[in-house]
C-alpha cells in the first residue's frame, strides 16, 4: 500500500493494497480492492465500492451526490467491478432513492475523460464511453456497447450490447444491439459489422442480422409486425432472438432508420 502524505483518507474506508496519491480524497464507507490506483487530486465519496485494478486518474469523481432535484441525503451507493479505468474529470454519481438506489458499472470499461454516468445507471462490461459522454439517469448500457465522444443518451435510454453510438449523436430513443446509430436525433444506421467481427461472431450470425435488419428497419413495415415476422422466419438466430426481445423490451421506443432503404452494412 502507498498513500502519499498529502492524500485525505477517512479512517472509515476499506482498503486493500492500492496507491492513492497527492491531494486524492477517500471518504467514509469507501472500499477499495487490491490494484486500486486513485490518482492526484481524484475524488472518492461513499458509499461506494471500487473492484481490483481500478484506476482513478487525476479529478476524477466517484460516488458524488446524484444530480436529483428528488435527492433528499438518502443513503445510496455506487458498485464499480474491476480493471476499468476513469480519465481525467470523468464524474460517476450514486443512486436515489426513488430509483434503483444504486449505479452500477461491470468490468473493463474504458471512461475518457468527461464523461459522466448518471445516477441509477448500469454500464456492462467492456464498453468504452469517448471523451464527454453523458450518460442521463437510469440508463443502460450493455456489454462491449461504444459511445463516441460528446454523445448522450437521454434517461431511461438503453444501448444495446455491441452498439455503437457515433460521435456527437443524440439517443432519444433505445438503440438495439449490435446497430450503429447516430445523429440529433440518432437514427440507425445499419449494423456494427466491424465490432461484431472483432467479438468474434461467425459469419451465420452476421448474415442472419443482416437479413433481421433489413426485415426489421429497412422496408417500412410498422416495426411491431416486423418483429413478429421475423420471430417466425429466424428462430434459429441466437443474435437476431437478442436484437427482438430488446426491441420488445423498449419502454422509449427504438431508434429509426436513417431511411426506408437502409441496408445492413
Amino acid at each position: 500500500m502507498a498513500i502519499h502524505p498529502t492524500a485525505i483518507v477517512d479512517k472509515a474506508a476499506s482498503l486493500g493494497d492500492v496507491e492513492i496519491g497527492p491531494y486524492a480524497i477517500v471518504g467514509p464507507d469507501v472500499t477499495l480492492k487490491d490494484g486500486v490506483v486513485v490518482d492526484s487530486h481524484a475524488v472518492v465519496y461513499g458509499p461506494t465500492t471500487i473492484g481490483e485494478g481500478c484506476h482513478i486518474h487525476a479529478f476524477a469523481c466517484l460516488g458524488g451526490d446524484p444530480q436529483d432535484r428528488r435527492y433528499e441525503g438518502e443513503r445510496t451507493s455506487l458498485e464499480i467491478g474491476s480493471h476499468n479505468i476513469f480519465r481525467e474529470y470523468v464524474t460517476v454519481s450514486r443512486g436515489t432513492a426513488t430509483g434503483a438506489g444504486v449505479t452500477r458499472i461491470a468490468d473493463h470499461n474504458l471512461f475518457m475523460a468527461h464523461a459522466h454516468v448518471g445516477h441509477d445507471g448500469d454500464v456492462g462490461s467492456h464498453c468504452v464511453l469517448a471523451n464527454s459522454v453523458a450518460l442521463a439517469g437510469h440508463v443502460v448500457v450493455e456489454d462491449h456497447a461504444v459511445l463516441g465522444g460528446l454523445s448522450g443518451v437521454h434517461q431511461n435510454g438503453r444501448i444495446g450490447r455491441y452498439a455503437m453510438l457515433g460521435a456527437g449523436g443524440m439517443a432519444a430513443q433505445d438503440v438495439p444491439p449490435f446497430t450503429i446509430a447516430q445523429g440529433d436525433r440518432a437514427r440507425l444506421y445499419g449494423l456494427n459489422i466491424i465490432g461484431l467481427r472483432r467479438g468474434g461472431m461467425p459469419d451465420s450470425e452476421i448474415q442472419a442480422l443482416r437479413l433481421a435488419y433489413r426485415d426489421l428497419f429497412g422496408k417500412g413495415v410498422p416495426l411491431r409486425i416486423a418483429v413478429d415476422r421475423v420471430r417466425e422466419t429466424q428462430q434459429d438466430s441466437e443474435s437476431v432472438g437478442i436484437i427482438l426481445d430488446f426491441i420488445e423490451a423498449s419502454r422509449r421506443g427504438v431508434c429509426r432508420a436513417s431511411g426506408p432503404d437502409a441496408g445492413g452494412d
